[in-house]
């Protein structure tokens, strides 16, 4: 089996190419720039721009299965050439928002779910099986919040007691693994959460004890109504969000 891994400069694109070189799966590193990625040791890198359907056709040849990125632009075009090429199997990194009300409408939701609609429908005619990945917030961006607690300060929340249950990237690695090498996981759309909810002050809580820097969390301005969690988190207790406001997941880089 070959699979060609997309946004390969991405923690779980690239963390997902080291899984597979120890596992012994032939791989294939793709990014926009090839020459910008660092691959494990026999791993060859191919150009692959998911918003230039040009560079599909020779990432795709001999390739078996793809972990892909949701870029829903040529999402379409992309499973069109994939199926000429002979695909059995694509793994979309997607998000949880695509389960929150409104996803249509919401600028992230609607990106993933026009992705995975676009997969499906070629599933659906016999192209190949589509695996849907969802998780929400990503570990790493409480990275954002560095600077801040340098400081001492502590970022700014504007909602400080929406939760979110944030799952480390090579977490998600480690599950596009074993959905692209166990038939039985195949097909499926997996919610992928963290080990716990957690609020934005519990967040920063944990990361106070564990580098020893504590901080003063600023309130929100009287009056501003933010101190409560926003709609979607109320509506929703394990949404994803961003560590400075609603509901996001980190997107690749390609």
């Amino acid at each position: 089996m070959t699979v060609l891994v997309t946004g390969s400069r991405g923690r779980v694109a690239a963390t997902l190419l080291d899984l597979l070189a120890a596992a012994g799966v032939e791989a294939r590193a793709s990014s926009t720039n090839p020459a910008d990625l660092s691959p494990p040791a026999g791993v060859a890198a191919v150009p692959c721009d998911l918003t230039d359907p040009a560079t599909f056709d020779t990432a795709l040849k001999g390739v078996d299965s793809v972990f892909l990125y949701a870029e829903a632009a040529h999402a379409g075009t992309f499973a069109e050439r994939a199926r000429a090429a002979g695909v059995e199997h694509i793994v979309l990194l997607s998000s949880s928002s695509v389960l929150a009300p409104g996803a249509d409408t919401d600028a992230i939701a609607s990106r993933h779910l026009a992705a995975e609609r676009a997969l499906a429908a070629a599933a659906d005619s016999g192209a190949f099986e589509v695996t849907h990945l969802r998780p929400g917030a990503f570990a790493t961006n409480a990275l954002a919040w560095a600077r801040a607690l340098k400081t001492g300060h502590g970022p700014a929340l504007p909602y400080p007691h929406a939760h979110s249950d944030p799952i480390h990237e090579r977490d998600l690695a480690e599950a596009a693994l074993a959905v692209l090498t166990e038939p039985r996981l195949r097909g499926s759309s997996h919610w992928l959460t963290g080990p716990a909810s957690l609020d934005f002050t519990e967040q920063l809580a944990i990361l106070a004890e564990v580098t020893g820097r504590p901080h003063r969390t600023p309130s929100p301005p009287p009056g501003s109504g933010r101190s409560r969690s926003p709609p979607s988190c109320r509506s929703r207790s394990r949404t994803s969000s961003s560590p400075t406001g609603p509901p996001t997941t980190a997107g690749p880089r390609p």
